[in-house]
């Protein structure tokens, strides 16, 4: 929906840096990293299964548990909601939500995998095991840094034989990150926490278009666009402790 400066490098080296750091608790794809835009990476077989991890009631997307929480439903991932909690609020537990993507992505109950040919008992209990260990450390080294790691989506593929862990690891893409110092303070009085991730630019498009429907899209806005790329280099530095260099070309 925008194309976004130096976003590619972006993820592609927060990605790097995340797979380094959770190689010990799940094998990963990275066979090397020789440039800021490339990866070479093991040939595996997606399993076609997201494994979404969220920390916090909140999203705006059809697929979000706040908008599922709006229309009255309180079971997610194994846990159920009490009546009466608010957009942005923490969840009792970090909790799995699964999709798997037709057209568009599909929200899965946790029995749903194994029946529907999406992964072996083995497999999904394993990817499951991941992907609650990888984002209990995301959360706390975002945590050490002056980030929430709100919500993730992790997706994994056979190599070998064995489960590891494929595509992009905790990027502003892929997770939602909010900038945990004001978190009380903006909740307190109303506001959207402060976002280090794409959502401000979705919550503009889900208020001046239909994103799922429209034929045509309005572009977005350019002082939007470039606060977004200076978002998403800002937390990777922060993060990581690495700088980033940007290629003026990407």
């Amino acid at each position: 929906i925008a194309h976004i400066p130096h976003k590619g490098a972006v993820l592609n080296l927060a990605s790097a840096f995340w797979f380094e750091n959770t190689k010990n608790i799940i094998d990963n794809q990275v066979i090397a990293v020789p440039d800021p835009n490339v990866v070479v990476a093991k040939l595996a077989k997606p399993f076609l299964v997201e494994v979404v991890v969220r920390g916090y009631l909140t999203g705006v997307t059809d697929t979000s548990i706040w908008t599922g929480y709006q229309k009255g439903k309180r079971d997610f991932g194994g846990v159920t909601l009490p009546d009466g909690m608010t957009k942005n609020m923490p969840l009792p537990r970090a909790i799995i939500t699964p999709t798997t993507k037709d057209e568009h992505d599909e929200n899965l109950n946790l029995d749903e995998i194994v029946p529907r040919g999406l992964a072996t008992q083995e497999q999904w209990d394993e990817m499951q095991r991941a992907a609650l260990e990888l984002f209990a450390f995301g959360q706390k080294h975002a945590a050490e840094k002056g980030f929430i790691l709100v919500d993730t989506k992790y997706e994994f593929g056979l190599h070998d034989g064995k489960v590891i862990l494929i595509d992009e690891v905790h990027t502003p893409d892929n997770s939602r990150y909010w900038l945990k110092d004001s978190y009380q303070e903006r909740i307190a009085q109303g506001l959207e926490p402060m976002a280090f991730d794409k959502e401000f630019l979705r919550i503009w498009f889900k208020e001046n278009c239909d994103p799922y429907n429209d034929a045509v899209l309005p572009e977005a806005p350019e002082e939007m666009v470039t606060e977004l790329s200076r978002r998403y280099i800002e937390i990777y530095e922060k993060l990581t402790g690495k700088t980033f260099l940007k290629d003026e070309e990407s």
